[in-house]
């Protein structure tokens, strides 16, 4: 399995930055990359996550909404 987690966020997104503080040292330390995708670039995901980002998705699948702490993803990422 890739070791890639998404990032779904917005333009002047604030919670984003938080996330992105928390996300940057856990993947480093657990050898992932993190790939960050805007959803105003897209309808569909506009709709989906329009007011539940930021939201961590990982290849298999699952999704973890904002708020979440780096022990609940460290967590994740041990799986």
């Amino acid at each position: 399995m890739v070791k890639q987690l998404t990032l779904y966020t917005g333009p002047s997104c604030h919670l984003c930055e938080q996330a992105k503080t928390i996300l940057y040292p856990l993947i480093s330390q657990q050898g992932w990359e993190l790939v960050e995708v805007n959803i105003q670039e897209s309808e569909d995901l506009k709709q989906r996550y329009g007011t539940r980002i930021p939201v961590v998705a990982l290849p298999d699948g699952s999704e973890k909404g904002w708020p979440f702490t780096a022990a609940q993803i460290g967590r994740l990422l041990d799986i």
